[in-house]
């Protein structure tokens, strides 16, 4: 007894030494770091928030436009892409080349990298885009791997080329790199312009032709995997005799649906006969998350809106009810079934002349309503199944970029530099701020951790957004983008931001179960001095 007494306490004061080493520090700490957080609730790491691409912060009570949180410094380049949200930080890319991450309390650089010198605009051969290209495409965060993915547009050798790059999001370091022009493709007459998205441990992204359609190319869906590695590619005019068919859609991304498939509309092809077969122009297409074509549908017109330059150029729709609404360039909505397209001429609804100009870009979708992107300003659509129809419920006259919902507004930015907050019932202005006016033809606002995001020419604008109360109680209280500006944490230097990605994520102090472990080792202890202090005793040692 005595000698399991003696090996048992002696064992119980070693586990209470290694206990109390272990939660000073000698044992390697389990917190997750920055780089494999998963997005909170109030993240945006994609264009327009989510997969499904529908645009709605559900968690804001209210913005205030009146005065700005902050105002970036001016970036080494235009902006094109959404800003995105990531665990408390700021993300935007620019025609640079380079991605910035910016601090969300004060809107300072906090980290920058430089992928590599951007396209002089006259090396292309047609286009809108100047003086530089370079990342046009909204980037795309996979929070669990903590890396944000971007396609630049790239000198390589003095030629273009498109080079798929991941960065961490902790440190800006450059994690994979890949060229992603298809085999046989002129890069100069290609443009990244759709956001990109993720579906099943790949990014997936859309590629088109520059602005006026010259040169000759293919429009793509291209998904690249996350660590590296070949694309899968999917062509549109993949005949021999034909060609176009771009996949940009206003700068939206490819929409995923809950069963992994992704959604893209297409542009004019080359096809102007409806003698020739159909070669998947003017049009809503469905894949499959490894690319291969699901099911499609096209106006009956598709021939001769090729010819007219009538690109399907918004994204994809998909309603809570199983429809989806579809338009473009034409000016046509569309109601189409979810599970069954139907393929030329396969609508369930119609609705003609919605709007007096293009209709291109992301939507906001709110159950059966979808506020759309007009670009002489947002109008309202609602569906309905019985009957299947379209019905105009506003037209604002207003903004135009791409919609956003958040505080029970449509937020909007006009190509004049104004953001505006529309009544979604109505269209009626509710709130206004000036911007500056973008680069971006089809700019869009983000919401997330406490603001709300507007992309000027160079630099971004933030203004605060304050949290429904059951989103407040879940968020942390000592979050950066949350801090009142007198007690802001100044952005650390890069090289701090660099040491802060190797260790562990936390608020200081010691966690309760670091002070159970100190109760439990002090414990241990004091049971081995006293068995100690009595054996001495009996032994008369």
């Amino acid at each position: 007894m005595t000698a399991w007494l003696s090996r048992g306490t002696t064992v119980t004061g070693l586990l209470g030494l290694a206990a109390l080493t272990g939660v000073l520090g000698g044992a390697p700490a389990v917190a997750a770091t920055r780089a494999s957080q998963p997005a909170g609730p109030s993240s945006w790491t994609e264009y327009h928030g989510a997969a499904d691409g529908a645009g709605v912060a559900a968690s804001v009570a209210a913005v205030n436009t009146a005065t700005r949180a902050w105002t970036s410094p001016a970036l080494d380049g235009e902006l094109y892409g959404e800003p995105l949200v990531s665990s408390g930080h700021v993300y935007v890319a620019t025609e640079n080349d380079t991605v910035y991450e910016l601090s969300a309390a004060t809107g300072a650089v906090v980290w920058s990298t430089h992928l590599g010198s951007p396209v002089p605009s006259g090396d292309l051969p047609c286009g809108d885009i100047s003086p530089t290209a370079g990342i046009t495409g909204t980037p795309v965060i996979d929070p669990s791997r903590g890396e944000i993915f971007v396609v630049a547009d790239e000198l390589v050798n003095g030629r273009p080329a498109h080079m798929f790059a991941g960065l961490s999001t902790a440190t800006g370091k450059v994690e994979v790199t890949a060229d992603v022009d298809p085999a046989g493709a002129d890069p100069a007459a290609l443009l990244q312009r759709t956001g990109l998205t993720l579906d099943d441990g790949q990014v997936v992204f859309g590629m088109g032709g520059n602005d006026g359609d010259c040169a000759s190319y293919r429009g793509r869906v291209i998904a690249v995997p996350e660590q590296g590695g070949t694309p899968t590619t999917f062509t549109v005019d993949a005949a021999a005799d034909e060609s176009q068919g771009a996949i940009w859609m206003g700068g939206a991304a490819p929409v995923v649906d809950a069963s992994g498939n992704v959604w893209v509309t297409t542009g004019n092809g080359s096809v102007y006969s409806y003698s020739h077969a159909y070669d998947d122009s003017d049009s809503i297409l469905e894949l499959s998350s490894s690319l291969q074509l699901e099911q499609f549908f096209a106006p009956t017109t598709w021939a001769t809106n090729n010819s007219q330059d009538l690109d399907m150029s918004t994204a994809a729709a998909l309603l809570s009810d199983g429809q989806v609404i579809l338009t473009g360039k034409s000016r046509i909505v569309y109601l189409l079934n979810q599970a069954h397209l139907g393929g030329i001429g396969g609508q369930q609804a119609a609705l003609g002349s919605a709007c007096s100009q293009d209709i291109d870009g992301g939507v906001a979708v709110q159950g059966t309503t979808v506020y759309l992107p007009c670009t002489s300003g947002i109008i309202a659509v609602r569906a309905t199944q019985s009957p299947a129809a379209l019905h105009l419920l506003w037209s604002s006259g207003t903004g135009g970029g791409p919609a956003i919902v958040a505080a029970g507004l449509v937020w909007t930015m006009g190509r004049s530099g104004t953001l505006y907050g529309l009544s979604a019932a109505t269209g009626a202005v509710r709130q206004q701020a000036s911007i500056g006016a973008p680069a971006n033809h089809f700019p869009t606002p983000t919401v997330a951790d406490g603001l709300l995001l507007a992309p000027a020419a160079d630099d971004v604008v933030a203004f605060t957004a304050t949290a429904t109360a059951s989103s407040s109680a879940s968020a942390s209280p000592t979050s950066a983008a949350t801090q009142p500006a007198s007690t802001a944490t100044p952005a650390p230097s890069r090289a701090a931001a660099s040491q802060a990605s190797s260790r562990p994520a936390g608020r200081g102090g010691l966690s309760a179960p670091a002070i159970v472990g100190i109760v439990v080792a002090g414990l241990a202890l004091i049971s081995w001095a006293g068995w100690l202090v009595w054996r001495r005793r009996a032994t008369g040692s």
